[in-house]
């Protein structure tokens, strides 16, 4: 039977440095990366994306107005007992009482360019107090007057509220919140830019 080669810590580290190479080290516990003149130990450093589950998704219904339409923070919230990151842009689109999507989705304003985002654990806060801690994440949500858009077009309708999508989830959660939509696909009513970490419609 051919013998079994057992290494140490210690020989991986000089075999390392030996061959200029990189190796990983896969142990129950945790990871060990291995290369020359550097040696890191513990586990991945990148942070999982948030998912759905773990976010509180809610509007700052205080908004502002400018040329046809009005501005709102819409905020993600972590509230979860563990980090998490966002990028991209969420799914918006209007609902109507019965939970049936009014028109197009939303639109993508490249005000912003994307951004990896880290939300800390909003649980180990206490709670609300996690709100001041660099747990929630705002997108800049606008609404255009739907009576911009010709009636035979739009075919307004009073939404109920708002289906979002935190950005690269495939679960939704809803939002109350009243306002005029269009029905027809094709106005463009809603418009979301990417999540961002201090930005407000002010």
């Amino acid at each position: 039977m051919r013998p079994r080669m057992i290494f140490s810590p210690f020989s991986l580290r000089k075999l390392a440095s030996i061959v200029g190479a990189t190796l990983v080290v896969a142990t129950g516990l945790s990871t060990i990366v291995l290369s020359s003149g550097t040696t890191i130990v513990g586990a991945a450093t990148t942070v999982p994306r948030c998912t759905t589950a773990q976010l509180v998704v809610w509007l700052d219904t205080t908004g502002s107005g400018a040329a046809g339409s009005s501005y709102y923070n819409l905020e993600f919230t972590n509230l979860s007992a563990h980090s998490c990151s966002l990028i991209g842009y969420p799914g918006v689109s209007a609902m109507s009482v019965a939970g049936q999507q009014l028109g197009s989705a939303a639109s993508h304003d490249l005000q912003h360019p994307t951004a990896l985002i880290t939300l800390l654990s909003g649980s180990a806060n206490a709670g609300l107090d996690g709100f001041r801690t660099g747990n929630t994440a705002t997108v800049v949500l606008q609404i255009s007057d739907a009576s911009n858009y010709p009636s035979a077009t739009c075919r307004r309708v009073a939404a109920a509220g708002l289906r979002v999508y935190p950005p690269n989830q495939t679960a939704s959660k809803l939002v109350p919140f009243p306002f005029v939509a269009c029905s027809h696909h094709g106005p463009l009513v809603l418009h979301v830019e990417s999540v961002q970490i201090g930005v407000t419609t002010g």
